[in-house]
């Protein structure tokens, strides 16, 4: 009569007619090893003396599991969970191995992110027939603690730049002789020349060419770049360290998430200065390549506290071909040499829309763009079609680049960001080991 034999706590149970089976605990190199070894009996014959094993499996041990968790990334912070101090207990009885994690904040969003990950992890080991989960938080200490790991401590976010009515200011990463972070400030002299598109399309495919990427959207009074980008989750904060949403590879910061939407906001220089210094210091950007800045129109108080807390940034100026945005936009730039800037080069948009005959039509004139880079001695980087597919892809949170990346416009994204990235590449490096005192 067939029956289940094995210790409760073997890895393999077996169907066999046998009377002595045995659990024996062996050995493999040096780690410790439950087997089962299963001798079959058929019509009487037993199994050769000099082979009873006929199969083994390994009992995962603690080590192994946090071994194979140890690659698995917390989907916000990109950095191990175990490095992080996620993973608390694990517990192995037979097949089933369970394992608790520390969420950093309570209502994580992503929680059933990381439950895949680490389910899907733990169940590649050998042995494993069963993964269980558990979830806890992290106490206000712990997430100290992480805050320090990542992004130093409260005070040493903490620098001596006076200025706009703040007795102290923030010290900003990007202003670092180490920083390995190019700021890239996206301006224009007027808006509706499609700035904010240019932008969150620049991000992306920046960010599908292999480039981490982070974008502020510094029009703080016209904010739209989470719409465009699809990025509308609520940033994270872990002890006053604000984690930025992503989409499409791409971080994000923005007033919008801070206030109620279709609120206007109504603020004097020193509060617009305030929001900016938080959006460069307070944020987890976490070294981009990159970091896009989404101008606001015109030459006001967000430029000029810009262009102090980036100095090493580069202007690059959008245009639409007609004379009247071309002289608009010479000012942007104007205010760009006034404030130390350089003014890397220009991009047109809206160059020409191409018709069901094929035929393209340049409905808003047509050598703005050239005039202007030549005007300024920068390069024109592309022309823009206009599409569309452009403008729906700003109010769906698909931009081109992703929604279409074949077409003419993304291509054309594409290729600007390739001469960004390489092309226009600083020569000069700067070295934390090369400071003036």
């Amino acid at each position: 009569m067939p029956r289940r034999v094995g210790s409760p706590n073997a890895v393999v149970m077996a169907d066999t007619v046998a009377v002595n089976d045995e659990v024996v605990l062996g050995t493999t190199g040096i780690l410790p090893m439950r087997v089962v070894v299963i001798r079959r009996f058929t019509a009487g014959r037993p199994t050769p003396p000099d082979n009873p094993l006929e199969r083994v499996i390994p009992m995962p041990t603690t080590e192994q599991i946090i071994d194979v968790l140890r690659p698995v990334e917390d989907p916000e912070l990109h950095r191990s969970i175990v490095d992080l101090g996620m993973v608390r207990t694990i517990t192995i009885d037979g097949g089933t191995v369970g394992v608790q994690i520390a969420l950093t904040v309570a209502g994580c969003p992503l929680r059933n992110e990381i439950q895949q990950r680490v389910t899907g992890a733990v169940a590649t080991l050998d042995g494993v027939s069963d993964v269980r989960l558990d979830f806890t938080v992290m106490t206000d200490d712990e997430r100290a603690a992480v805050r320090e790991k990542l992004h130093g401590g409260a005070a040493q976010s903490q620098g001596h730049s006076h200025g706009h009515g703040h007795a102290e200011g923030r010290a900003v990463p990007f202003n670092e002789p180490g920083s390995r972070t190019r700021p890239i400030l996206i301006s224009s002299g007027k808006g509706g020349v499609g700035k904010s598109s240019v932008t969150v399309n620049l991000a992306v495919a920046l960010a599908a060419q292999g480039h981490s990427v982070g974008v502020v959207d510094a029009d703080i009074y016209g904010y739209s770049v989470p719409r465009m980008l699809g990025a509308e989750r609520d940033p994270v904060v872990i002890d006053d360290m604000l984690v930025p949403p992503e989409a499409h590879g791409v971080r994000c910061i923005s007033i919008g998430y801070f206030v109620p939407e279709g609120k206007a906001i109504v603020w004097r220089g020193p509060m617009l200065h305030k929001a900016l210094e938080q959006f460069l210091a307070d944020v987890f950007w976490d070294d981009p390549d990159f970091l896009l800045i989404d101008m606001p129109p015109g030459t006001g108080d967000i430029a000029l506290s810009l262009s102090t807390y980036l100095p090493r940034g580069e202007v690059y100026i959008v245009t639409t071909p007609q004379p009247a945005a071309q002289k608009v936009a010479r000012l942007s730039a104007s205010m760009a040499e006034t404030v130390k800037l350089p003014v890397k080069g220009v991009i047109e948009n809206m160059s020409w829309f191409t018709g069901d005959d094929g035929k393209r039509y340049e409905i808003f004139g047509s050598g703005g763009g050239k005039e202007l880079a030549k005007d300024l001695g920068v390069p024109l980087l592309g022309q823009l079609p206009l599409v569309p597919a452009l403008r729906e892809g700003g109010d769906t949170g698909r931009p081109i680049t992703v929604a279409q990346p074949d077409s003419e416009a993304a291509k054309a994204f594409h290729a600007i960001a390739r001469q960004i990235a390489e092309d226009m590449k600083p020569r000069k490096k700067f070295l934390s080991a090369l400071r003036v005192n």
